[in-house]
């Protein structure tokens, strides 16, 4: 409608109906009785098009005016299946919403005045609705039928139910012409930030992303790769991607990585795959406490588990959890193995010396920071110190055994309690998988293995069960992650494959759900060197201060913001996270009136006029934020504020689900998803709960396993094939 007026009012009367009335009538008129006017039946006809056409227009205005004032107190319903998300190559869908302007700030000030109040609260007759509903809730009939009918969500109900998305419609109503909104994919290698409380959406926009993800191909028809991490475990989340998956033709690339169903999840060593042996240590003592003195402790136990990861490979093996706890408590069994492989290639008569030095040994002259060890570790010591010999591994080896067996075990005592976590039941199994084991069909998998094959990898962890395993596990992941991207960058993806092209690049969407309780160090170079390497990753958490506690510095939890380009801004309880947006926003003028009047008495008693008054409008700017904190805490939800492509702020609401008939799962997966929505409560601060006991080495059915295990020895074939 045109404004040719500095303020915009349009909640207010539909006043262009009284006008669509009066054309109206007049076109009847002039159709019908054309001499009641003094016109020709020709004339009459035509003005009655002219009568038609200017009401027409009017009549447009007020469909306007009305429909604005609909969506001020309810959204028309958007509702869209999966099948229907719309999947481009060049842009990614979010919902639909309106670019956020001057003009929004205006109309949403005009909505708090008082004189528009009737336009913007319940009508009485919803009010006097719901206080039936409430009053009526456990009548008998037929006073229940009533409560029944009053509810009936539909259009034709006068008192119609708004639905259950709480906050304010109108901060979405005050635009009723709606677009789709998209984001470049160019720009997700910027990685995207996704805050909300608890509840709100940040799971429907997650599987709204995913299943463009899971879906999109690129020009030469190859899919990308989705790694989705799900602390605590959300059925509704795995179904999703596992229906994407099958529907895109995807479900033989599809992993399940869950540390509370371990019989049916895939196999991965967290640290047998690395591009420096020093990042075994890394990512082992990266999980231990680094504050005060703890931070002494850590940079030891850093110190000993590379000496034994350096071992360990030097020996030809592959490192992992249980190997490196297996070392950790008996030291001197790697020690004999490693020096027995060092004389047998430099000094074969070494032994004989070892042996006689061995055989002389007793409690009087074993030196005392040696007691306690083995004899043949000890005559191996003393046998080196005689002669000179220098290898790095052996000499790391010997700095520890050197150490008094007593004083040992007090500074790696950090580390043995986290070792124990990773290396005790079923979850063993997971994070140290037995390569050589072909009796067993869980498949095995690495960040290079599923970057080459296009994989959708789900990672469930288990949080509510074992917080502290859940992180450490999400730690290791996101360094191995780092790792890898590091390689891709330098050498690209089929580096060491026939017709490897070293600039090749895939986009790698890594999706990460409660991203404060994975969060460490290695996150940093993820999200700020990982695009380069194809990293897309987007980030849902619930405050900043999340990030910050699991942080531990305001500095590195700033830096970490500051790599996020695209922010999605959902209903948040905390006015610092709202101001994380609102203060990158400028300030803009709105238009506010006044009514102005006033008389003035005549001093003249003689004269004619005894008094004057004057009426008049006074149209008033004022500077004021686009939008404030409190509108971010009022959001509905479901709808959210997104800061896009350079500072573009976009009012977002995301589509409800449908169900689709197509939408099934194996056994053994949808058995997972029932136990998991049973189970798995959704809770603010879930990291503090205490779990489930037993949940971690619950046994299943043999039914379902036996199903599971014809699964995955098909697929084991198949890429014994493809090898």
């Amino acid at each position: 409608m045109a404004q040719p007026h500095a303020v915009e009012v349009l909640l207010r009367p539909a006043v262009e109906l009284y006008c669509v009335a009066v054309c109206f009538s007049a076109a009847v008129l002039c159709l019908i009785a054309p001499w009641s006017l003094a016109l020709s039946p020709s004339m009459g006809l035509g003005s009655a098009l002219g009568f038609l056409g200017f009401g027409a227009m009017r009549m447009r205005d007020a469909l306007i005016i009305l429909r604005y004032r609909r969506n001020i107190r309810r959204l028309p319903r958007y509702v869209m299946t999966s099948r229907e998300v719309p999947v481009s190559q060049k842009r990614l869908f979010i919902g639909r919403g309106f670019l956020w302007d001057q003009r929004h700030t205006h109309r949403l000030m005009q909505t708090y005045r008082p004189e528009f109040r009737a336009y913007v609260e319940p009508t009485r007759l919803y009010r006097l609705a719901r206080r039936l509903e409430e009053r009526l809730e456990f009548a008998s009939a037929p006073c229940s039928g009533l409560a029944r009918l009053t509810a009936w969500d539909h259009p034709l109900n006068p008192a119609q139910p708004l639905p259950p998305v709480g906050g304010q419609a109108r901060l979405h109503g005050i635009e009723p012409n709606e677009v789709d909104v998209t984001l470049p994919l160019g720009e997700r290698v910027g990685h995207s930030l996704v805050l909300g409380t608890t509840r709100v959406g940040k799971t429907r926009l997650a599987e709204l992303l995913i299943t463009q993800d899971i879906r999109r191909r690129n020009a030469q028809g190859e899919f990308e790769v989705v790694i989705i991490f799900d602390p605590k475990g959300d059925a509704d989340l795995l179904k999703r991607a596992y229906v994407e998956a099958k529907r895109a033709g995807r479900e033989g690339e599809f992993y399940v990585f869950h540390l509370g169903w371990p019989d049916i999840s895939a196999r991965y060593n967290a640290v047998g795959r690395f591009g420096r042996i020093s990042e075994v240590a890394s990512r082992i003592a990266g999980q231990l406490s680094g504050e005060g003195n703890s931070a002494a402790f850590r940079e030891f136990a850093w110190r000993f588990v590379n000496i034994i990861a350096r071992a360990l490979v030097e020996l030809g093996q592959r490192p992992d959890y249980q190997l490196i706890q297996r070392h950790v408590v008996n030291i001197d069994a790697l020690f004999m193995e490693y020096a027995a492989q060092f004389f047998a290639r430099t000094d074969t008569k070494a032994w004989q010396v070892i042996v006689q030095i061995e055989a002389r040994l007793n409690e009087k002259n074993t030196p005392r920071n040696m007691i306690g060890r083995d004899k043949r570790v000890v005559a191996i010591e003393q046998y080196l110190s005689q002669v000179r010999v220098y290898d790095p591994v052996l000499d790391g080896l010997r700095s520890a055994v050197r150490y008094d067996r007593t004083y040992f075990d007090k500074i790696v005592a950090s580390l043995l309690p986290l070792l124990e976590k990773l290396t005790t039941g079923k979850i063993a199994q997971l994070l140290a998988p037995n390569y050589s084991d072909l009796e067993d069909s869980r498949p095995i998998f690495d960040w290079m293995q599923v970057i080459r094959k296009r994989a959708v990898v789900y990672v469930g962890l288990d949080a509510l069960s074992d917080p502290e395993v859940a992180a450490a596990v999400g730690n290791s992941m996101f360094s191995d992650l780092v790792s890898v991207a590091g390689h891709i960058y330098k050498f690209g993806i089929d580096d060491g494959l026939p017709g490897a092209v070293a600039d090749a690049r895939v986009p790698i969407n890594v999706h990460a759900d409660e991203v404060n309780e994975l969060m460490g160090d290695e996150f940093v170079p993820m999200v700020n060197k990982g695009g380069g390497a194809g990293l897309q990753v987007t980030a849902y958490t619930q405050t900043l201060s999340d990030i910050e506690a699991k942080i531990g510095n305001r500095a590195k939890a700033g830096q970490v913001i500051g790599n996020f380009n695209n922010l999605f801004m959902l209903r948040v309880r905390e006015t610092a996270t709202a101001e994380l947006l609102t203060k990158q926003l400028p300030k803009v003028e709105v238009y506010t009136t006044s009514l102005m009047s006033g008389a003035t008495d005549s001093s003249d008693i003689l004269g004619r006029t005894d008094f004057t008054s004057n009426t008049h409008d006074r149209i008033t700017t004022s500077s004021v934020p686009l939008i404030e904190p409190a509108h971010i805490v009022a959001l509905p939800k479901g709808q959210a504020f997104a800061l896009l492509e350079g500072g573009r702020l976009w009012k977002v609401r995301m589509p409800l689900p449908a169900p689709d008939p197509d939408e099934a799962m194996p056994k053994d997966l949808q058995q997972l998803a029932d136990h998991m929505r049973q189970h798995y409560v959704d809770a603010g601060d879930w990291w503090e709960s205490a779990g489930l006991p037993g949940l971690q080495n619950a046994p299943l059915p043999e039914d379902m396993l036996d199903d599971f295990r014809r699964m995955a020895a098909g697929e084991l074939a198949q890429n014994d094939v493809s090898t």
